[in-house]
């Protein structure tokens, strides 16, 4: 029999399986900035886990709220019930959201979020008594899970091509983004041109069929792209115009990763609906959710009162655990006052990022609040190749940074030090130079 830490049992996401078996790469503990590994090596964290640690690993503070909430109550089902932590920490939400979104709908997760949102959104115009809209408008390189609702608003070809048909009644945007915007520091200083593609999209759907515009306020897995100065501001003027929902996917972006609560307020856009995840519990117990804005809620909480409003839940919906760790991450974001630290340190990690376009195969950088992306050139015949090499080369330095292809996304804890942001980069610099 394999070993038990690494057999086949685990069928893992987003893994060639098989290279895994043979080079498994497993953590014991992690703790603040760093993971250990099974051969006890420390290895800093350059991802925060998966974008969703911003307060570092380990907070006592949410340990503790999640060992008290399972000794207290297990379970409780929010179907016609539910528990008093769900209406504190929708509250606490609420409080941080942007003005005018006070209600907040929970999920397990950013996929579950993402398809929460288009639901409403479609439900919405329904309540309206406005069925032609259904059209759901996505974006080139957008990222929005892995539900088929995500999928098909998603802008990314390989993740949806084994898996289509997916749904009909969606269209995309461009990226806002092209050549003349490398090495750009924040959000290009280009016009409105990208958002205004989407009156170009008009001539093809007619707007009175569009239930819904969604974009990730800064492109995350895609490949970490700011958005252009004006160009949410322009999207948000065309959907009100249009009576388009403009829906924020801030699974990435939400709580303080660009050194606001919201990216909505880091951009001064408040959207209808915000998807947020991740963050929302610093990683230690799925959970997701989606705020409401009042105009798209109020429209539900019309007629019979008995009747179910939105047809629509999931059985761990505002799960006490995850309620726990949730109240319990916003009190330690609060104590540490980390999205006032992510704006005192980011120029750091601007400058920190900035300072690698003169390294062997650099294309591009790109960063917003704590948030970063490093091009590389690809191998010739060999796309991908340069990027796993220099993840493995940082891997085995003692960094753990995450490639999508030939591109380096880094989006480390927000309770990072100035020296650990040159250790990232250092030994980004070093894998670069050793890589052929």
């Amino acid at each position: 029999m394999k070993p038990a830490t690494h057999n086949d049992a685990f069928w893992l996401p987003f893994t060639a399986q098989r290279q895994f078996q043979q080079q498994p790469m497993l953590f014991t503990a992690a703790q603040g900035m760093h993971y250990t590994t099974d051969d006890g090596r420390q290895v800093l964290d350059a991802m925060a886990g998966l974008w969703c640690c911003n307060a570092g690993h380990g907070q006592p503070r949410i340990t503790e709220a999640i060992r008290e909430a399972a000794g207290r109550m297990d379970f409780v089902s929010s179907f016609k019930m539910s528990h008093p932590a769900a209406f504190t920490l929708a509250e606490r939400i609420a409080a941080i959201a942007p003005e005018g979104m006070d209600h907040v709908f929970f999920t397990n997760s950013g996929s579950e979020a993402v398809d929460t949102s288009l639901k409403i959104a479609r439900a919405y115009h329904q309540a309206r008594g406005d069925a032609r809209r259904t059209l759901l408008v996505g974006r080139a390189k957008g990222y929005h899970g892995m539900g088929f609702g995500g999928l098909s608003v998603s802008g990314l070809g390989r993740h949806k091509r084994d898996f289509g048909p997916l749904l009909p009644d969606t269209a995309h945007l461009p990226l806002p983004y092209d050549a003349d915007a490398r090495f750009s520091h924040g959000q290009p200083a280009t016009d409105a041109q990208y958002a205004n593609a989407l009156e170009q999209l008009f001539v093809v759907h007619d707007p009175a069929t569009i239930a819904a515009v969604i974009v990730e306020p800064v492109t995350g897995s895609g490949g970490v792209y700011p958005p252009p100065v004006g160009y949410l501001q322009r999207l948000r003027e065309l959907c009100t115009q249009h009576g388009i929902l403009l829906i924020f996917d801030e699974v990435i972006t939400g709580f303080a990763r660009v050194g606001a609560p919201f990216a909505a307020q880091a951009f001064g856009v408040t959207p209808d609906l915000i998807c947020c995840a991740k963050g929302m519990t610093n990683g230690a117990v799925p959970m997701g959710g989606v705020i409401v804005g009042n105009t798209v809620y109020d429209a539900f909480m019309q007629g019979t009162s008995s009747v179910i409003e939105l047809f629509h839940g999931y059985t761990y919906s505002a799960h006490p655990l995850a309620c726990a760790a949730g109240l319990a991450t916003l009190d330690v974001h609060e104590e540490l006052e980390l999205a006032a630290r992510v704006q005192a340190i980011a120029p750091v990690w601007e400058a920190a990022l900035h300072g690698l376009r003169d390294a062997p195969h650099v294309a591009d950088v790109r960063n917003i609040g704590l948030l970063g992306a490093v091009d590389l050139a690809s191998r010739p015949g060999a796309a991908g190749a340069r990027g796993n090499a220099v993840h493995t080369a940082c891997f085995e330095a003692g960094v753990l940074v995450r490639n999508s292809g030939d591109t380096l996304v880094l989006s480390p804890p927000l309770v990072i030090s100035a020296a650990q942001i040159g250790e990232i980069v250092d030994s980004i610099r070093t894998a670069l130079l050793a890589t052929a």
